[in-house]
């Protein structure tokens, strides 16, 4: 026997696993950073107005949201049982039409308007005009909706904690519930992407040219510059992943990104990217040099850059990321007062370009096997595949030709007894770099190349070979 009762569902926290508020707000000031300004005087005038502004000035895709699929599959066995459903939310309606009109199992929608804010005691007040009192179940998951269940039939709570739902309990019948998906240290640590952390060893690396490892001062100063990078690095990602949700959850695995996927709150990211980038700036302010601070805000400065225009213009992309990868080199050389040799820069910018392709051409390789033309928010086709190929590994050729070059330099002398031993870092830089591309071109580089060199055994391996080979030469 089918139930009659309406079934209204929350559609923020409840219906997906996100805040299309927050979810706007992001399209907004990825669209145009200066509608920052505006959004303090939208919101005088009520959150209903914010949402109604917002919204107006976007356009959300209904299909690249993170659903409760459990609960998704449930409402559509409802709805075939001739069960009405309602979308009742506290989004600005536009929005909320959006989603109903992409799942299709809605017979209307309930939301803010541009001048009553539907959460609450105005949502309660909306559901018992409409249904009567008792007159409807209501799916939620926050403690706002404390204020809906009373006026309902029954509650199906979803994505809340158990206390939660005892509160529930209390104050009308528990029809259903779905788990509470808790997010949990990992999930924050995976967002932070403190695995890429991995790259910003490269601080280190005017340091161990310069022979100056075994000194206690400099290596404290690298140490310092190495926290402040990887705090400010992890602002960055934050922001980058919020900014990039619609191609994040498009893709093959950047679609497990905790925002992307819903694991973890976009809330979340919007605190903790201005924390940490103050964080960053306090040390480098504190306890490093004027000269750091300046490479750390440019870094910062071009990375955002990148998140909101340069990653979409072809082969301007992958010169940024060869900078952003050789800033951290000169960020390094800053922080430790190290003169940076004008090799080791040259060096640095081919080699990380070449590794800037491979992580492009690994994005478009994967791209063809799936059958599409095109990467999502990039403005590469598969087409350019070989074309990709042919200048990567030119790069890191070019890199090793400069090698050799400084390898025949007087400084070369003057810092190694044994300068001719040095040499074999030519062949096995040859190797590495050689390999990294068969990798790639076989479809087997599923990371960043810099983190994937540090997971990867054969690669280590060859580190711990040219590791040898210097200090056999000092």
């Amino acid at each position: 026997m089918s139930d009659n009762v309406a079934l209204c569902v929350d559609l923020d926290g409840t219906l997906i696993h996100s805040d299309l508020l927050l979810e706007s707000f992001l399209l907004l000031i990825k669209r145009n950073p200066l509608y920052l300004l505006l959004v303090p005087l939208w919101l005088l005038g009520g959150k209903a107005r914010l949402k109604r502004e917002i919204a107006s000035r976007v356009t959300l895709d209904g299909a690249a949201l993170p659903y409760t699929k459990p609960l998704v599959a449930w409402l559509r066995e409802q709805k075939a049982a001739g069960r009405p459903l309602w979308l009742c939310t506290a989004s600005d309606e536009r929005l909320a039409q959006a989603v109903a009109t992409h799942l299709g199992i809605f017979d209307g929608v309930l939301a803010s308007n541009g001048q009553t804010n539907l959460s609450g005691r105005n949502k309660a007040a909306a559901l018992v005009a409409k249904f009567g009192e008792k007159g409807f179940d209501y799916c939620g998951n926050e403690h706002v909706d404390l204020k809906v269940w009373p006026h309902a039939r029954g509650a199906i709570v979803v994505n809340a904690s158990a206390s939660l739902a005892a509160q529930a309990a209390r104050v009308t019948e528990v029809r259903g519930q779905y788990p509470f998906r808790a997010g949990g240290p990992k999930v924050v640590l995976k967002a932070l992407r403190v695995h890429q952390w991995a790259k910003n060893a490269l601080i280190f690396v005017p340091v161990a040219a310069a022979h100056l490892l075994g000194d206690v001062t400099v290596l404290g100063q690298a140490v310092l510059a190495f926290v402040a990078f990887s705090l400010c690095a992890s602002s960055v990602y934050l922001l980058n992943d919020m900014l990039d949700l619609e191609a994040d959850r498009q893709h093959h695995s950047k679609c497990h990104r905790p925002f992307a996927a819903g694991t973890l709150g976009l809330l979340f990211g919007l605190l903790a990217a201005p924390l940490l980038l103050v964080a960053a700036l306090l040390i480098s302010l504190c306890l490093l040099s004027a000269k750091f601070l300046l490479v750390l805000a440019a870094y910062y400065v071009v990375t955002l850059a990148y998140s909101f225009v340069l990653k979409r213009m072809v082969m301007v992309d992958v010169l940024t990321l060869a900078g952003l990868y050789t800033v951290r080199i000169v960020a390094g050389a800053a922080a430790t007062g190290i003169a940076l040799s004008f090799w080791l820069l040259m060096f640095a910018v081919f080699i990380f370009l070449s590794l800037a392709i491979v992580k492009r051409y690994a994005e478009l390789h994967v791209m063809k096997l799936q059958g599409k033309l095109k990467a999502q928010g990039r403005g590469y086709q598969v087409e350019d595949l070989s074309l990709l190929q042919s200048l990567g590994a030119s790069s890191g050729y070019l890199s090793i030709l400069v090698l050799a070059l400084y390898l025949n330099t007087p400084d070369i002398a003057r810092m190694y007894h044994h300068p001719k031993i040095v040499w074999l870092l030519v062949p096995i830089m040859l190797y590495w770099i050689s390999r990294i591309w068969m990798q790639t071109h076989r479809g087997n580089m599923h990371d960043d190349p810099l983190v994937y060199a540090l997971k990867d055994r054969i690669s280590l391996v060859t580190g711990a070979m040219a590791a040898v080979v210097l200090a056999l030469a000092v």
